[in-house]
């Protein structure tokens, strides 16, 4: 969608991104949406993934 596109091309100029991923109820580990999924993928920077509420 736009918003991925739009982060993947902010990334070729920023020295980091900073998504946001949501904890699954009962159970461990964190579920990414459709645009942190393909930022993190596709970024030509890092990527820092940061749980909802941290």
């Amino acid at each position: 969608g736009r918003a991925r596109d739009v982060l993947i091309a902010a990334s070729y100029e920023a020295d980091l991104l900073v998504v946001g991923a949501r904890r699954r109820h009962g159970h461990f580990g964190l579920q990414l949406g459709r645009v942190a999924h393909g930022v993190l993928h596709h970024a030509a920077c890092p990527v820092a993934v940061v749980p909802e509420h941290s």
